[in-house]
């Protein structure tokens, strides 16, 4: 029996069958391994179960899964199949189209969840013993990653998504290591659904362009009446705002309950005055600017408000974060700057891949009681819990491609080389250490650019991301130097705070700066960072840390000794509608694929202008679906 419990506890987190599904291993509570599917199958926002993410997490781990305690399900399919059909029930003899297209894959499918994911695990290495299988709400599950991870001992817990089970958003209280739901907001009110209609009536794809709709907002004009109807149209005919933060939608004007679109397209029309935005149209009119910065003020009016009462009911200086509206970092930025809480920390992987980290250390905590031990900064090792590649494979993958490549075992030499080259403004592809876990890349799987260069922001989104121009980048600093550059008091490791560029560095605003047409907005140089400077004059910031990333970290002191500034450009390594490069082969042909000028992979630097052609017929363009 001693011998037992000696052995480590290991617990797999698994979300699945929406977006985004994603595999999180425990050992004794702590984070061995968490990774997005999407990043080995090359599908992105891959819904299906996580088995080359599982697979690799348990490899990390060093065990199979005969060895695991418990997989955890980030949320009870049960409880979201009573929903959709009390909903069905609910809104009918409307809805019978969509009914009628979901009801096969549900009695089929995602109605024998149990038995499907026993199938999946049984393929896993050690699969012919399976563990247990539970099943966390889904709001749970988002708490918990909120909270458990955080470096507090206690601590208001705000989520705030679409949906899962039936809850759409929730206030709870952190304490030790239980957490207790206080409020709820249950589906078909849904703030990152009414969201997701904006993005949808903008012309950007739901579920994943809602983070376009927020960097469009600056450029809508604050002072237009436009702008002011548009809110008041949101605020008086689309959703009830109450003062505790609680709200109701009006389902008149939305399709999503049982509909196959989110809007209810004529009714819409009648009441903003325009049509939906035709996606991929080469420009963005301004009324579509002006809506998304109404929706915009709306959003963190409710977020704000929400707070509020999280902070009143709790009573508690602390609140975390998650959900797939945590990832609204311009929210996150007006609550740091409310002073509501003390201080405040948002889970860096928010949205339903997070659920699966958030799945498995509840059931670790709640399920098997077991005690919580904070640390200082949080739990989450810089988010950086993916795989990482060592020398001889970096060689194995490059040599199909017979490409040429210059190895450089000093470091400080192979930095003092990045950063002259970032000087002299080249992109360079940037590839170390273990993936990002979560949507953004911090400083492991990055494409870098000096953020002084007024062609730097046009250069990555046309030439490298092809992507839309509004589009902004974001900075990544030293977290001792954050403040000497943006107004902010706190670190931002994850990218999940919008704050302003420091009054010093920018420049006079033109006479009728808000009036002028958007492409001259965007490239007007409106900082010493112009590359990283929003049309707001504001920022989502990145501060890195020694801890967590001591290269990332020294390449951005290095450039500063040398150059003068403690600021790069980071984006993540991708094109538009891929997900973000895994291994060194991905980022090999990613790099080929796009007028970067230089990749590094870890100790290696290779220069495009060495490089054999890529034997390619251009096709690729069309290989990833455009998020």
């Amino acid at each position: 029996m001693s011998d037992r419990q000696d052995k480590p506890c290991y617990v797999l987190g698994i979300s699945a069958y929406y977006h985004d599904s994603a595999a999180a291993l425990l050992r004794d509570g702590k984070i061995v391994a968490a990774a997005h599917e999407e990043r080995f199958s090359r599908k992105k926002h891959d819904p299906d179960f996580p088995a080359h993410a599982a697979r690799w997490a348990l490899e990390e781990g060093g065990i199979n899964l005969a060895e695991v305690s418990d997989v955890v399900f980030y949320d009870k399919p049960f409880l979201k199949f009573e929903r959709l059909l009390e909903t069905y029930h609910a809104f009918a003899p409307g809805g019978l189209r969509s009914f009628l297209t979901a009801m096969p894959v549900w009695i089929r499918e995602k109605l024998f969840m149990r038995s499907m994911l026993e199938k999946e695990l049984k393929a896993l290495p050690g699969g012919d013993r399976l563990p247990p299988l539970r099943f966390p709400e889904h709001h749970l599950s988002h708490a918990a990653s909120a909270f458990y991870p955080s470096p507090f001992e206690e601590a208001a817990i705000l989520t705030v998504d679409g949906v899962g089970e039936w809850a759409t958003t929730s206030i709870g209280m952190g304490r030790n290591s239980g957490i207790e739901v206080l409020r709820e907001i249950n589906f078909p009110h849904s703030l990152g659904l009414l969201y997701s209609a904006f993005t949808a009536y903008c012309g950007f794809k739901v579920n994943s362009g809602e983070y376009k709709l927020m960097g469009l907002a600056p450029y809508g004009d604050p002072d237009s009446p436009q702008t002011e109807t548009f809110r008041k149209l949101i605020e008086s005919e689309l959703v009830d705002i109450r003062p505790d933060g609680s709200y109701a939608l009006n389902m008149a004007y939305f399709d999503y309950a049982t509909g196959l679109r989110m809007y209810r397209k004529s009714a819409w029309e009648k009441l903003f005055g325009i049509p939906p935005r035709v996606a991929e149209s080469e420009d963005v009119a301004q009324e579509y600017m002006n809506m998304a910065l109404a929706i915009q003020q709306v959003t963190e009016k409710i977020v704000l408000l929400l707070a509020k009462t999280a902070r009143e009911i709790t009573n508690c200086p602390n609140i975390v974060l998650a959900g797939g509206v945590a990832l609204n970092c311009v929210a996150n930025g007006r609550l740091l700057e409310s002073g509501l809480f003390e201080k405040i920390w948002v889970q860096p992987a928010s949205g339903d891949a997070g659920g699966a980290l958030g799945a498995a250390l509840a059931w670790w905590h709640i399920g098997l009681g077991k005690k919580r031990k904070p640390k200082p900064d949080d739990s989450m090792q810089g988010c950086y819990l993916g795989p990482q590649f060592g020398a001889d494979e970096i060689r194995k993958a490059l040599k199909p491609f017979k490409a040429p490549y210059h190895y450089m075992a000093d470091e400080q030499e192979l930095l003092g080389t990045v950063a002259t080259l970032l000087d002299e403004g080249l992109v360079i592809g940037w590839f170390q250490g273990r993936m990002e876990y979560g949507p953004r890349a911090l400083g492991n799987r990055s494409i870098l650019g000096d953020a002084r260069n007024p062609e730097m922001q046009k250069k990555l989104n046309l030439k490298i991301k092809y992507r839309e121009g509004f589009r902004p980048f974001a900075p990544a600093v030293p977290e001792e130097d954050i403040a000497e550059y943006f107004d902010i008091n706190t670190k931002s490791p994850y990218m999940l705070l919008v704050r302003p560029v420091r009054q010093q560095l920018l420049n006079p605003r033109p006479e009728g700066y808000n009036k002028l047409p958007i492409w001259e907005r965007l490239y007007w140089q409106r900082s010493s960072l112009p590359a990283i400077t929003h049309i707001d004059n504001s920022a989502r910031i990145q501060s890195v840390s020694k801890s967590t990333n001591p290269r990332f970290w020294e390449l951005l002191q290095t450039f500063r000794r040398k150059f003068g500034c403690g600021v790069l450009v980071n984006t993540s390594f991708n094109v538009r509608g891929e997900p973000i490069v895994c291994s060194p082969r991905d980022a090999y042909i990613c790099f080929m694929r796009t007028e970067m000028d230089c990749l590094v992979l870890e100790d290696f630097i290779l220069y495009k202008n060495e490089q054999p052609p890529l034997p390619d017929d251009g096709s690729w363009k069309t290989e990833y679906v455009l998020d």
